[in-house]
């Protein structure tokens, strides 16, 4: 099945400072949509994100199958939650 990742971030926002430098070394084949929530708020909406960092991985048809919240995730965590 094909997923994507749908990163919910601020530039405000420490943790997602922290974060970012991380989602960029994710490997290629991860999809990784970022969406800055000051301008995109249709999206912050649609998937109810109520805090940042927040990390959504969707089916392609962009339905929610599970989501991880907060800073301080290495790159080992997200790649198992992501294959998990």
């Amino acid at each position: 099945m094909n997923k994507g990742i749908l990163y919910f971030s601020a530039p405000w926002c420490g943790p997602c400072q922290q974060l970012t430098p991380i989602i960029d070394t994710l490997p290629s084949n991860i999809n990784i949509r970022k969406i800055n929530v000051d301008y995109d708020a249709d999206l912050v909406q649609r998937y109810n994100v109520k805090s940042v960092p927040t990390l959504v991985l969707t089916d392609m048809s962009g339905n929610e199958l599970k989501r991880l919240q907060g800073g301080g995730k290495t790159r080992e965590q997200i790649i198992n939650w992501y294959n998990g």
